[in-house]
């Protein structure tokens, strides 16, 4: 059976409309299982019933006519339990529920399970027969599992299945869910944006002159058939004769004519080459692997080459400046920190991103940049996005195509409503951030681009918590000289100065890598990381320090923070290295002070060592975002795990505590700059424990200090309590929730809601 199963997902991958995907679905797991009946009911949303949408063996009229809340019947169990019913003879269950224009009253046996997509039950996969039997473990096994393969490519077809008709033009309002990756609303126009060379990300585009378009796309297919024929000379000492054959292949699919008819015929219907192109060659590939021969099955890995080289030159040729909308919102598969800086800053309105998660790298520079982003849409059929209007909703996570006027007004006025908050937030910029029994509590910002410096300080930053060097670093093709980077980090001292300006050493690994020092590793979070890449490679540790106590000269604000430190040497060696900078700058006659040297705390060894690294360092740093992921075993850019993902988990105030109760033992300082600090909830907690310094993005400034000017400490300090006792986060959330609402601050988290 598990070659059955490969042959149908094989199967339904190269299909894409709902309607055909359900049809193969219930002939094939018949065939398979060499039932009578095969269907499939599926959820409606709106009204919570499951619908008979697909049937081999029952009455074909009677597809979507049948209709069962998750109440009724056999199927409504199977929906309602989501768990699998097997039984010898339905009828006699209390829960049968007879249907006339099905036809089913000849079948007894019934196997019914549950098609489950990220925790949300879909529908029922259901197979019958006549005979009086319950269906073997063997055949049950089959069912669950063709229904959780299957679980992906229903719901990725049910998204898509308005949007593959482009043709017609057709406009249908479509729901996406993602994860909140930065609060807000944005109103725009999607732009696509695609690595060149991929055939899987080709933004829909169409062309307005056919008979440009296909002299164009003949001169591609002419270009490549060229480079193929030279690499063919060249290599034609070295290669034998089966290699050589390869070349052969590659020509003869390019002198296919039934290749350049199909995409001609594409471009007839107003489809650009580029798209036309990746379409066509997309099917050949699925058709090659859905064959069951193994050398038919190689020549998939052939056509793709060949199509992305011939893609290479259509998308070489036609490559222009890219428009941006007055209100862009940037749509990518996996968008980084380049893709956003291409867009001009006044433009750019909101983010998606198919992978990624609310703390990922992308999503925390867009909270600093106060840009409302959706990560982590993996159903987003985003290439079909590019022009069409977007609402994007950074508060919950969702994402809108094609919004209807309703939907429209609704979400400007929740944008309307930002602005008013925003000018009620605006009039405590300049008032000190102490809490109504003044307790003052320094409220920093984490920046990586210098133009954050101006809105940071515009709202009332009080220092860097956090300089994410690696920003410039990502923005190169190499890596920046001593000189380069001194001029970045001097811009970043002297916007601050005399404020302090915490610089993180070079932090590449885990879900930050530079594309002229790529890392490869089956498990990057714990791999080669932070302080591990540096040390091991002082050379780039020396000159990045250099370059932070040269930019230093004059201003004496640098702190350096060492990032995802795990034990004391690491420390040590670091501080060592620190020191003959220092020295080496000294002696080249350079006026500068040695700067305080913290330590990262992000991994559960540092934790349970935070006393004896405070003894050591200067001070300590609480990196939540990382901490977080390790202490839970959840990786935050993996959106499947991201509703496990959360700062407000016990175990993670209770570190937090611990962390602090060291320092206060030491005698050192402790800051907090991972997001948690930015949101107005925690920063009750945080500041209840004896942070001295909560570090967070720009936009989260004026919402924490609101929250804190609405609290006394001791409050804060009973709060803590009550939390440290309950037993999850979502018991925390509500209790912060309840206090969020009396301090007269619930709109900042559910715009629209009554206080």
């Amino acid at each position: 059976m598990l070659s059955s199963l490969r042959s149908i997902v094989q199967e339904l991958n190269a299909t894409q409309d709902l309607e055909s995907v359900l049809t193969i679905i219930v002939r094939r797991v018949r065939e398979t299982m060499a039932t009578q009946v095969c269907s499939i009911y599926l959820h409606e949303e709106k009204s919570h019933a499951y619908t008979l949408m697909a049937t081999e063996g029952l009455n074909p009229e009677s597809v979507g006519q049948v209709s069962l809340s998750a109440n009724r019947g056999l199927v409504g169990l199977v929906a309602s339990r989501e768990e699998a019913i097997n039984l010898d003879d339905a009828e006699a269950h209390p829960n049968f529920e007879y249907f006339p224009e099905t036809g089913e009253e000849r079948y007894s046996s019934f196997l019914g399970v549950p098609i489950i997509h990220h925790r949300a039950v879909l529908g029922v996969l259901v197979v019958q027969q006549t005979s009086k039997r319950r269906f073997d473990e063997g055949e049950e096994a089959f069912l669950i599992t063709m229904s959780a393969q299957l679980a992906g490519i229903i719901a990725h077809a049910e998204v898509t299945g308005a949007l593959v008709s482009m043709g017609s033009q057709a406009v249908k309002e479509l729901k996406f869910v993602g994860i909140a990756g930065a609060q807000g609303v944005a109103i725009g126009d999607a732009v696509v944006v695609t690595p060149l060379s991929d055939l899987n990300a080709v933004p829909l585009q169409q062309c307005d002159d056919v008979d440009a378009e296909i002299r164009f796309f003949n001169q591609c297919l002419a270009a490549v058939r060229e480079d193929v024929r030279h690499f063919s000379l060249q290599l034609e000492e070295r290669l034998n004769k089966e290699e050589q054959m390869l070349f052969e292949a590659y020509a003869s699919l390019l002198d296919d004519a039934a290749l350049g008819r199909e995409v001609i015929e594409q471009i007839k219907q107003g489809y650009a080459a580029q798209y036309a192109w990746s379409t066509v060659i997309g099917e050949h590939v699925k058709t090659f692997q859905s064959m069951s021969d193994p050398y038919f099955r190689e020549r998939a890995t052939d056509v793709q080459d060949l199509g992305r080289r011939v893609l290479a030159y259509l998308q070489q040729s036609t490559q222009t400046k890219v428009v941006y909308p007055d209100a862009t919102i940037l749509v990518g598969e996996d968008l980084t920190a380049s893709d956003l800086a291409e867009v001009p800053k006044e433009k750019l309105v909101g983010l998606i991103s198919v992978k990624g998660s609310g703390n990922s790298h992308v999503a925390i520079l867009a909270r600093s940049m106060g840009i409302p982003t959706v990560m982590g849409a993996v159903d987003l059929p985003f290439t079909r996005l590019d022009g069409r209007h977007v609402i994007v909703d950074g508060y919950h996570g969702h994402v809108y195509s094609d919004p209807g006027d309703q939907l429209l007004k609704h979400y400007q006025e929740i944008a309307e409503e930002d602005l008013q908050m925003a000018a009620v937030l605006d009039a405590v910029k300049d008032l000190p951030s102490e809490t109504l029994d003044n307790h003052r509590v320094s409220l920093w910002v984490n920046t990586g681009l210098i133009a954050d410096a101006q809105m940071s300080l515009d709202r009332g930053a009080e220092g860097v918590g956090l300089f994410r060097t690696e920003v410039p670093f990502m923005l190169r093709d190499r890596f920046p000289s001593e000189e380069e980077q001194r001029a970045v980090y001097r811009e970043q001292l002297e916007a601050f100065a005399p404020h302090p300006v915490t610089m993180r050493t070079l932090d590449i690994g885990g879900d930050k890598s530079l594309p002229y020092f790529p890392i490869q590793e089956d498990n990057p979070f714990l791999g080669w990381r932070g302080i591990r890449v540096t040390l091991d490679h002082p050379e780039i540790f020396l000159s990045q320090t250099r370059a932070m106590l040269k930019a230093s000269e004059g201003l004496d604000n640098l702190r350096i923070l060492l990032p995802m430190v795990s034990t004391l040497p690491e420390l040590e060696i670091a501080q060592m290295l620190v020191n003959r900078a220092f020295m080496e700058l000294i002696d080249e006659g350079f006026s500068i002070q040695m700067p305080q040297i913290g330590v990262m705390v992000e991994v559960p060894s540092a934790v349970y060592q935070a006393r004896e690294f405070a003894a050591k360092a200067d001070f300590l740093s609480v990196g939540s975002n990382d901490l977080t992921q390790y202490l839970l075993a959840v990786d935050r850019n993996n959106p499947r795990v991201a509703d496990l993902y959360g700062a407000m988990h016990p175990a993670v105030l209770r570190a937090l505590q611990q962390v602090v109760d060291c320092c206060r033992a030491e005698g050192k300082p402790v800051s907090i700059c991972g997001e948690m600090a930015g949101d107005p909830k925690a920063a009750l907690l945080l500041v209840a424990m004896g942070f001295d310094v909560l570090s967070m993005s720009a936009s989260g400034l004026l919402k924490v200090k609101s929250v804190l000017r609405g609290i006394k400490l001791e409050e804060a300090k009973e709060l803590l309590d009550q939390v440290m006792a309950l037993p999850d986060a979502e018991s925390i959330n509500i209790c912060l929730d309840k206090v969020m609402r009396r301090v007269g601050l619930g709109r900042i988290f559910n715009p629209g809601a009554a206080e």
